[in-house]
């Protein structure tokens, strides 16, 4: 809803509006530290966990860049390719993410799936595309083709592959896990750390356009609102993710 009031792709804020998430994500990050608790796992239901501030080092925090770097763009593409085009066809080119990370931990990080997963992956990609399907008048079933969604999506899957290489090499680094002090502040970091390369990003993309994010926020409490919702729910949901994983 953010997005089509500040008019969609052809508004000049799309990649304004995901970095602003991003930015509500640092600062409720940053208040986790505050208080030294994380209430995330009450979602779990389980008992707030302890979240002190990481112990971590300029060394760390060099280590880390190229997984915040690939987090920071994947994010902000997966944004691109599923406000500013249709979001039917953009679910079908996110849901290809896997079929990328295969190929991508193949040629870059020689750990390939097995042959069973290998023939999995059309399985998930095909049944989301028969989900995403519209009925037309005539009976028939399509799916608009988006060039522009198609290339923001692919670009986001490239990136999130890359991602979670990344942070499985990033934390097998000795020490660095209990440097970093658990799995909330693992993610509190990497969102704090990627707006080094997102704010650059925006300012070199759409900084002309600056005037009209703040017009927007100050004046619209609807466009405030879904703003800071997204970037909190976004928040909770990938730190809830992980902690399930983990």
């Amino acid at each position: 809803q953010a997005s089509m009031k500040a008019g969609g792709k052809d508004g000049g804020l799309t990649v304004t509006l995901s970095v602003m998430q991003i930015v509500v994500c640092a600062a409720w990050a940053m208040g986790l530290w505050l208080i030294r608790r994380n209430p995330t796992p009450l979602l779990g239901l389980k008992a707030p966990a302890p979240q002190p501030l990481p112990a971590i080092t300029k060394a760390d925090v060099i280590s880390l860049l190229p997984l915040t770097f690939c987090y920071a763009f994947a994010h902000t593409a997966g944004v691109v390719a599923l406000t500013a085009g249709s979001p039917a066809f953009g679910q079908i080119v996110k849901a290809a993410e896997p079929v990328f990370a295969a190929v991508i931990n193949t040629l870059f990080y020689a750990k390939s799936p097995s042959l069973a997963k290998w023939c999995v992956l059309p399985v998930i990609v095909g049944g989301v595309a028969i989900s995403t399907l519209k009925k037309e008048s005539d009976g028939s079933y399509s799916v608009p083709l988006d060039l522009y969604v198609l290339a923001f999506g692919s670009v986001n899957n490239v990136f999130a592959a890359f991602k979670g290489s990344e942070n499985h090499r990033a934390m097998a680094a000795p020490g660095l896990k209990d440097r970093i002090g658990g799995v909330g502040n693992q993610f509190a970091l990497t969102n704090v750390l990627s707006l080094v390369f997102l704010v650059p990003c925006m300012v070199l993309s759409e900084g002309a356009n600056w005037p009209k994010f703040v017009d927007l926020f100050t004046n619209d409490d609807a466009f405030r609102w879904n703003l800071c919702l997204s970037g909190i729910t976004f928040y909770l949901y990938n730190e809830l993710a992980t902690m399930t994983i983990k």
